[in-house]
C-alpha cells in the first residue's frame, strides 16, 4: 500500500455537489484512492510521496468519453477537408483499410499522450476498424505504456456497401467472428473492479455500418458480462434518413426495438434527437458524448445540450477525433456551439464514478 499526500496549492477544485473550491487545499490518497480531500492542515502531515503544490490549480482529471485514437494518423486528408460525414468517411475508409498493428499503437500512444497533457485521466476509445491483422489488444498494450485508464471498446462493422452500408466490404467483419472476439476480450482484459485501468466496452460503430442483429447480440453479450454498451447514433440527417428508409423509424426507435436504451448505454453526437426521443433517453437512463468539435467541423449541426439537460438524461463531454485533440480546447467549443444559451449550457461532465486522483 502506498500513500500521496498533495498539499498547499493555491486552489484546490473539488467539483463535489457543493462545488467546494478550497484555498491552499490538498488530498490524500492511500493505494490510488482519494481518501480526505481539504485544507492541507486537515489532512495526514506525512506520506509515501509529498507533492507541494504551491501556486497551482488542482482539480479532477478530464474524462473522454468517445474517441477514435487511429483517426490522429489522418487529421489532414486534403479530399476529407471539407465534406459532410458520409463523404468524409468514403475519403478515409480506403487509407485506414491500410493501417496496421503497429499504426493502431502508435497513434493510441500520441492520442493519450495528447490527453494527459491536455488535463485528461480517464478516456473511451472507440475502435472500430481491425485492418492487416490489428486487434483491441494493440490500443491496450499501448496504453499500458502510458498509464491513462482506458475503456477499450471493441467496435465492429458488418454490413458493407454490398448489403446496403456505408463501409467497403474489405473493411467489414464476420458477424459470428466479431461476437466470438468480444467475448474474448471481456475475459482476458475487462477488470470489473474499481479504479480499473482497463475496461472493454461492446460498440458496434452504426446503424449504417452493422445489421441489426449484430446490435442485439452485442446487447445480450454485454449484458452477460456486465459491461457497457456504446454506439454512434443521431449524429446526421444523413443517418435519420438512413434510419426511416431501411428501418421505417427513428434512430432512436430502432435502438429501443434492439434493447439497446439503459443505463448501461450511452451514445456518441445524438445531435438529431426529437423530443420523444430525448424522453426516451431520460427514462431508460442513457448517456449521451456530446462532440462539439467534431460536429462543427463536419457542420453536423448542435447537440440539443440543454434539452438533455432539462430531461435529467446523463451527459457527457469528449474529445471526439476529426478536430482538437485538447481537453481543455474541448471544453471551450462547447461553449462556442451553444454560445446563444445562456445560464451556463453545459454544467455537468459525468465520467467514471470511482474517486481517482
Amino acid at each position: 500500500m502506498t500513500t500521496l499526500l498533495v498539499r498547499n496549492a493555491a486552489l484546490l477544485v473539488t467539483m463535489d455537489d457543493h462545488r467546494r473550491e478550497i484555498p491552499g487545499g490538498g488530498l490524500f490518497v492511500d493505494s490510488g484512492f482519494i481518501m480526505q480531500v481539504g485544507a492541507s492542515q486537515e489532512l495526514p502531515q506525512s506520506a509515501d510521496q509529498v507533492l507541494d503544490m504551491s501556486g497551482y490549480l488542482v482539480l479532477p482529471g478530464l474524462i473522454n468519453t468517445h474517441h477514435h485514437f487511429y483517426q490522429t494518423l489522418t487529421r489532414a486528408v486534403p479530399a476529407a477537408q471539407n465534406a459532410n460525414l458520409f463523404d468524409w468517411l468514403k475519403t478515409l475508409y480506403p487509407i485506414w483499410a491500410r493501417l496496421t498493428p503497429q499504426d493502431i499503437f502508435v497513434s493510441t500512444q500520441v492520442a493519450l499522450a495528447e490527453l494527459a497533457l491536455s488535463g485528461c485521466t480517464t478516456a473511451s476509445d472507440h475502435l472500430y476498424i481491425f485492418p492487416n491483422g490489428s486487434r483491441l489488444e494493440d490500443e491496450i498494450q499501448a496504453a499500458q505504456e502510458i498509464g491513462l485508464r482506458l475503456h477499450a471498446s471493441r467496435g465492429s462493422m458488418s454490413r458493407g456497401e454490398s448489403q446496403g452500408g456505408l463501409p467497403p466490404d474489405r473493411v467489414v467483419e464476420d458477424e459470428t467472428f466479431i461476437l466470438n472476439d468480444s467475448q474474448r476480450l471481456i475475459e482476458a482484459y475487462h477488470d470489473p473492479n474499481p479504479g480499473a485501468f482497463t475496461r472493454v466496452v461492446l460498440a458496434p460503430c452504426s446503424p449504417f455500418s452493422v445489421t441489426p442483429e449484430l446490435m442485439r447480440q452485442s446487447a445480450a453479450l454485454g449484458r452477460e458480462y456486465g459491461v457497457y454498451l456504446h454506439t454512434h447514433l443521431a449524429e446526421t440527417q444523413d443517418e435519420e434518413r438512413y434510419c426511416r428508409e431501411h428501418y421505417s423509424c427513428s434512430p432512436v426507435e430502432l435502438m429501443d426495438g434492439l434493447d439497446w436504451l439503459g443505463p448501461d448505454v450511452w451514445f456518441a453526437h445524438s445531435v438529431y434527437v426529437d423530443e420523444p426521443g430525448i424522453q426516451e433517453f431520460a427514462r431508460a437512463g442513457c448517456g449521451v458524448a456530446h462532440c462539439p468539435s467534431s460536429n462543427m467541423r463536419l457542420a453536423s449541426g448542435i447537440a440539443p445540450v440543454w434539452d438533455y439537460l432539462q430531461a435529467v438524461s446523463i451527459f457527457k463531454c469528449d474529445i471526439e477525433h476529426k478536430h482538437g485533440p485538447a481537453s481543455l480546447a474541448n471544453l471551450v467549443a462547447q461553449f462556442l456551439a451553444r454560445a446563444n444559451l445562456t445560464d451556463g449550457c453545459i454544467r455537468e461532465c459525468i465520467g467514471d464514478d470511482t474517486a481517482q486522483p
